[in-house]
């Protein structure tokens, strides 16, 4: 019986009837396996919260890490921010009976993904992916992905501001030679066909 699972996954196998133990049969595939169509490139749209100390907008390029950017209302960042992108499907994935999943690379730490509009879901694990057959048009696609990142950031950066213009309060101690953690949506964001599994 093959299985397939995802980095630090794990899954309930219920065997509905009664299996002999000396039956043998062909195994085949019962997982569905994705293939790269095309990279969702930059670049993109950011959005942070202004109370929180981000800007309202920025522009990344390429996909970095939030403490890889200069402006100190980014590097020391610990919120939620919006990442914002349009993208025209290629025609390989246009088949009504082509089913379609984006992956969105490396995420710390959690993502919720919306389309055209239509809420995918939280992905908040390995591998950060999710369906979104049911929410595709042929062109001008908006993908808003929701990435939000741990508060350490934002501590470390309060310890470098006098008190009266800190973020946080709180009892936990953070230097400003304490290694900042990697923030954001890392990439790469990829369009996956979806080749379902051969299930008897």
């Amino acid at each position: 019986m093959p299985l397939e699972l995802a980095p630090f996954g794990s899954l309930f196998v219920v065997f509905r009837q009664p299996t002999d133990a000396l039956a043998r049969r062909e195994a085949t595939r019962n997982f569905p396996v994705y293939s790269t169509a095309q990279e969702i490139p930059g670049p993109w749209d950011v959005s942070f919260d202004p109370h929180w100390g981000g800007p309202a907008h920025a522009e990344f390029p390429k996909l970095i890490s939030w403490t890889e950017r200069p402006e100190e209302g980014i590097k020391y960042y610990s919120g939620t921010a919006t990442y914002r992108q349009s993208f025209d499907l290629p025609p390989a994935l246009r088949s009504p009976r082509r089913r379609v999943a984006i992956d969105l690379g490396q995420v710390k730490y959690a993502a919720q993904v919306r389309l055209n509009g239509k809420d995918l879901g939280p992905l908040w694990t390995k591998p950060f992916r999710v369906e979104i057959t049911g929410a595709l048009q042929p062109s001008g696609n908006v993908l808003e992905i929701d990435v939000a990142n741990l508060w350490p950031n934002r501590i470390i950066g309060d310890s470098l501001l006098p008190p009266k213009r800190r973020f946080t309060r709180t009892n936990v101690v953070y230097t400003n030679d304490t290694p900042l953690w990697k923030s954001g949506l890392l990439g790469p964001v990829r369009l996956e066909f979806i080749e379902d599994g051969d299930r008897k």
